[in-house]
């Protein structure tokens, strides 16, 4: 079908404009808001002690989390690209199930089994405190970012096929060298993404959290915590304009180290080619003549037999 220059100059301005209202006037006015008293009040806003402890708790949660949702994808994600098990489709849609639910919804589910008189909440008898605790933060945590990185590795699995892990394996590759040398570098890119989704979502939780932590300061309050106190609970506007501006600074600083790594990851790549490529130079090989048909063949099982010229006794003979 074929589309007007008219047409396709005015979906672009609907779409321009719709992020334009939806992103970029947000996130501007939020910067405005911060920075409107001068920088020198943004930093004190941003390096109080409950800011502090709120950065230190959220980064600690994102590098506890990040890790084990890596495994936890990635072995997902070949069970159901590579497996044929009674079941499947049950563990697809518990991979879905945090897309469907409520974080809230999850958060009341992580208090009915770990809270007080729930299935697992005897172990707060031994000392050890979950809900409204670290360990609640973590688990509302894993629950919501649980299938950033199988949604994305599961797809590159399905794409890139197994006809290279069967031949390594058929040269004699274990299962660890075959993982490691063909089917992670194969989807690098699909788990890079998934790690920047965790980290993204993971820094900006609220629902689940919320839920599960007491809010206290230095124990269980992290940064989307924080801006909601300060904006609800002691109506410091500009102070929670400050903590949301320092959230997106260290989600932006985030983006900026994958895709520094990705970038350095993909020049080692590229130089490790053009190697593999400048050393195969030509080498001499001795020439084999090749038999070009039945006379060829006969032509060279002939025996050459030298003729020498007869002397007196071979001539009376």
């Amino acid at each position: 079908m074929k589309v007007s220059p008219w047409t396709r100059y005015g979906l672009r301005v609907v779409a321009l404009g719709y992020l334009f209202v939806l992103l970029v006037v947000p996130v501007t006015l939020i910067f405005w808001r911060s920075f409107e008293h001068g920088l020198g009040q943004f930093w004190e806003w941003i390096t109080t002690p409950a800011a502090i402890a709120a950065l230190q708790l959220s980064l600690v949660i994102v590098a506890i989390v990040v890790p084990l949702n890596v495994v936890f994808g990635i072995v997902t994600a070949l069970a159901l690209a590579r497996g044929r098990f009674p079941g499947k489709g049950i563990l697809q849609a518990v991979v879905d199930l945090p897309f469907a639910v409520s974080p809230v919804v999850a958060g009341v589910a992580l208090i009915l089994l770990w809270g007080y008189g729930g299935w697992f909440g005897g172990i707060e008898g031994l000392g050890f405190k979950v809900i409204f605790g670290f360990p609640g933060l973590v688990l509302a945590t894993l629950f919501v970012t649980l299938p950033f990185v199988v949604r994305e590795v599961e797809p590159v699995l399905r794409e890139i096929g197994t006809e290279q892990e069967q031949a390594a394996a058929t040269l004699g590759a274990n299962g660890w060298q075959i993982f490691s040398r063909i089917t992670l570098p194969a989807i690098r890119w699909g788990l890079t993404y998934g790690i920047v989704l965790t980290v993204a979502r993971a820094l900006g939780e609220y629902g689940a959290v919320t839920m599960v932590s007491s809010n206290f300061p230095g124990i269980s309050q992290t940064l989307t915590l924080l801006v909601n106190s300060r904006y609800t609970d002691d109506y410091n506007e500009f102070g929670a304009y400050a903590a949301a501006t320092l959230l997106m600074l260290v989600a932006i600083v985030v983006l900026i180290a994958m895709s520094l790594i990705e970038r350095r990851a993909r020049n080692r790549l590229a130089g490790a080619s053009e190697e593999v490529g400048s050393g195969t130079g030509h080498t001499d090989e001795p020439a084999l003549a090749v038999p070009r048909g039945p006379e060829s063949i006969e032509h060279a099982q002939q025996v050459h037999i030298p003729h020498h010229r007869p002397t007196g006794n071979q001539e009376g003979a």
